[in-house]
């Protein structure tokens, strides 16, 4: 597989696969490609069906194969930002934000991922119900906005506003916390909550979440 993003802030990723070689959307996932690409559904039982619908997810799961020849495939971001590719390794699995996936080889799993405290989930917005790839090979993921990466060191934190976690690895821990004093909350414009995320690991940040100016959070 080869592939190359394209598109400055409204980027697309076009993926070229050998014959055989075979490539997982999400459901609606496609925005073009070459006549030789077999397209096959799946839902993956009905755990993994009611899981991705609790992520963010499509309910079902496209396969698209590239049949007699070499085939071309292209997964446009839904919002202005950056599409990233992540090296996914059998050891070391990958967080990422509700609706984030793009797109993967299919070595790469993708299922729902539950925060260690369920205060993080009622509380902190984004932080309960993530993603988790885990497996090995590429995964395509999209990010609203910039993103800006930080490696945390063990122990060290880092205090997000809720929405501006994109991903993180999966060394890293996250909970919730609130803000200051109940004047804080009511006069400093910050909410109630903010999420704090613990390292060893790197975390990736957006700088422009869908939810901070849509009425609705974005769907593909």
């Amino acid at each position: 597989m080869e592939f190359k993003i394209e598109g400055g802030q409204l980027p697309v990723v076009i993926v070229e696969l050998e014959e055989n070689e075979k490539i997982v959307t999400e459901g609606g996932g496609m925005s073009w490609m070459t006549e030789n690409m077999h397209m096959e559904t799946k839902g993956g039982g009905l755990g993994k069906v009611f899981g991705r619908m609790l992520s963010g997810e499509s309910l079902f799961q496209n396969i698209y194969t590239a049949k007699n020849g070499r085939g071309m495939i292209a997964l446009a971001s839904s919002m202005p930002g950056t599409i990233m590719a992540v090296k996914i390794e059998r050891d070391k699995p990958f967080i990422v934000q509700k609706r984030a996936f793009l797109g993967a080889e299919a070595s790469v799993e993708l299922s729902i991922f539950f925060q260690r405290k369920l205060g993080a989930g009622f509380f902190g917005g984004e932080g309960f119900i993530m993603q988790k790839l885990s497996g090995e090979g590429t995964a395509f993921i999209e990010i609203d906005g910039y993103v800006k990466v930080y490696e945390l060191d063990r122990g060290e934190k880092m205090i997000i506003d809720t929405g501006y976690l994109a991903a993180m690895e999966s060394t890293v821990s996250m909970d919730i916390k609130t803000v200051g004093n109940l004047k804080d909350m009511v006069f400093g414009g910050e909410g109630i909550f903010h999420t704090v995320v613990t390292g060893p690991g790197k975390i990736y940040l957006q700088s422009m979440p869908a939810s901070k100016f849509l009425p609705i959070t974005h769907t593909k």
